[in-house]
């Protein structure tokens, strides 16, 4: 099938390279344009366009996917099929209509839970014991499209958001050729979503990340996996900016929450809410490498009854 393929982010990957093991003829891939990052700017491009680009297909990057020449670019391809994983802009119905065949989206949630910017990351927050990859095609809403086809996983118990992303992506590359062969034979009906089971995946803020060591020491260890890599679970310690990396929750005693309670060789022992605590295993202190906890304690020479953020 004559594919036009929409994505920037790493998710999408699997999903590209499963279309053309699959035989699909990629017409062009579309995503954003390179962006200034880091402290010194450097122009980056986004992650799929490298990978493109060493496949030998064509690549665009317009500003804004709903410009008029931009949509007369799309119409000139003459795809049968449009595909969309992890692009990051809004399509209107003027790209959504190109491809008679329809556009299909790549979702990386078992919709209509977590539609959004985020599944992966509130899956794992929200303590989901599973989520799973949606294909749909897609409308002018956000993620409300009709459903082809769903693929549940269990979240596992030290998974982190990253890692999980890594292994639905996956999933997805692989739903994604089941999708298209079966909207071609006729296999696959869409079905129109519940919106009374809909619940969202807002985008990730940096201060999402910030530590409220009121919460339960179960939640706050989710929100160390599920805001790995990035914003990061962060707290502070004398003034000083502190990154969580890894941390389990354990039982303590009814103290402060954020109460420095013990340093021991597997990690920091932390004051929690609802008589719980947070063991911190890996930390990262602020302009400087990951460390273990304990090896961070004795450098800055902390001792039990420290308050930390």
């Amino acid at each position: 099938m004559r594919v036009v393929f929409l994505g920037s982010g790493s998710f999408a990957l699997p999903s590209l390279e499963a279309l053309l093991a699959a035989g699909h003829e990629v017409v062009a891939v579309v995503t954003q344009p390179d962006r200034e990052k880091g402290r010194g700017r450097e122009l980056t491009p986004p992650p799929l366009k490298p990978a493109a680009a060493a496949r030998g297909l064509k690549v665009l990057q317009p500003r804004r996917v709903r410009e008029p020449e931009s949509v007369a670019a799309l119409k000139a391809l003459a795809p049968e099929m449009q595909v969309v994983v992890a692009y990051g802009q809004i399509l209107p119905r003027a790209v959504i209509d190109i491809a008679p065949r329809g556009t299909v989206n790549v979702h990386g949630s078992l919709l209509p839970r977590y539609r959004g910017a985020a599944p992966v990351q509130w899956a794992i927050v929200n303590g989901e014991s599973e989520t799973g990859v949606t294909t749909m095609l897609i409308d002018e809403g956000l993620d409300t499209g009709p459903t082809l086809l769903a693929r549940a996983t269990p979240i596992e118990k030290d998974e982190t958001a990253d890692v999980l992303e890594s292994r639905l992506a996956r999933i997805g590359g692989q739903l994604l050729v089941e999708t298209l062969e079966g909207l071609r034979s006729g296999a696959i009906v869409p079905q129109p979503q519940d919106p009374a089971r809909a619940t969202l995946a807002p985008l990730i803020k940096k201060e999402d990340g910030l530590v409220d060591w009121g919460l339960s020491a179960p939640a706050l260890a989710r929100r160390v996996r599920g805001f790995h890599p990035w914003p990061g679970a962060h707290t502070s310690v004398r003034g000083r900016g502190l990154r969580i990396l890894r941390a389990r929750a354990e039982m303590g005693p009814d103290a402060r929450p954020g109460t420095l309670l013990a340093i021991e060789r597997d990690g920091l022992v932390v004051s929690a809410g609802e008589g719980t605590a947070l063991r911190l295993i890996d930390v990262q202190p602020e302009s400087r490498h990951s460390m273990p906890a304990a090896a961070f304690a004795a450098g800055a020479r902390l001792a039990p009854g420290e308050r930390l953020g």
